[in-house]
């Protein structure tokens, strides 16, 4: 799925990295989303390639990044640890300045690094999310029933992860399988569920969640007042609920000065559901 690409491990001062690496130009961090893996970019990286140096890991918790302890309020899963083991892979890569395009969970790390190291972050790509404080200070019945998971997620462990590895290919067919035929390849899949048979995997990603209602939210609100300065796209899911219930580009002038943005036909998975349209707007974005 990544003809080209070179898979590396890179350690960071509380994680092991895996990822791929790849492409020539100006450099381009992508990050993925829940239930996925580095492998949901496989329709628009060659491409992508052409143009940017493309990094591609797992985060960490996922896929074959390593899964380090909970730590304190889960801070081991916060998205500022998430964040910091990206920055120290793109130093030892050798970019010190790069561009962040982030799907869902890896739309908030990216959200975080811009935050935290906006030295480093020359462009910021979100894909259908909003600031995850938006989101958990206006709940509303259409946000419940669609984003169950995110309630159901973070109880207290080993109660969602039981379930979860009752039966790993059902749970991923679940969050998977209403999509329009053919957009999660076969082999897409096969990779997301190899993931989720690792008990490890499991539970990291439903610290991932744990962390986004408890620490996540307290250095949210430490940091109200800091606006991201480089420029974000937001792009959104025109057949999905994100628009429905906020106005993206307002929730996101919120937290950021510069924000440009406009729905894909799609549903959630915009790189795997709607690849031309997202390489088009990537594209564009990070070329000027």
């Amino acid at each position: 799925m990544f003809e080209g690409f070179e898979p590396t491990t890179i350690k960071t001062t509380n994680a092991t990295i895996h990822l791929l690496k790849g492409g020539q130009g100006s450099p381009v961090l992508l990050l993925h989303g829940y239930p996925q893996t580095h492998v949901m970019w496989h329709k628009i990286a060659p491409r992508l390639a052409e143009d940017f140096s493309l990094v591609i890991p797992d985060l960490r918790g996922y896929g074959d990044s390593s899964k380090p302890p909970d730590g304190e309020n889960h801070s081991g899963y916060s998205k500022r640890a998430t964040a910091q083991d990206q920055v120290e892979v793109m130093t030892q890569l050798g970019f010190q300045q790069f561009a962040v395009v982030g799907h869902d969970r890896g739309g908030r790390v990216a959200h975080r690094l811009a935050v935290d190291h906006a030295e480093r972050v020359t462009k910021l790509a979100v894909l259908d999310i909003v600031p995850t404080y938006t989101l958990y200070h206006n709940v509303n019945k259409e946000f419940a029933t669609a984003y169950y998971h995110w309630f159901w997620l973070i109880q207290a462990a080993p109660f969602p992860e039981t379930l979860i590895s009752n039966d790993p290919e059902f749970y991923l067919n679940s969050l998977l399988g209403r999509l329009k035929p053919k957009a999660i390849t076969p082999e897409a899949f096969a990779e997301y569920l190899r993931c989720f048979r690792d008990a490890a995997t499991v539970h990291a990603t439903c610290e991932d969640y744990r962390a986004a209602a408890s620490i996540d939210l307290a250095h949210d609100e430490a940091d109200m007042d800091r606006k991201i300065a480089c420029p974000v796209l937001a792009l959104w899911a025109e057949k999905g609920v994100m628009h429905r219930m906020y106005d993206v580009v307002a929730a996101w002038r919120e937290r950021a000065v510069n924000v440009s943005g406009n729905p894909l036909p799609s549903g959630h998975f915009l790189p795997e559901e709607a690849p031309e349209e997202a390489l088009a707007a990537l594209k564009a974005f990070l070329r000027t």
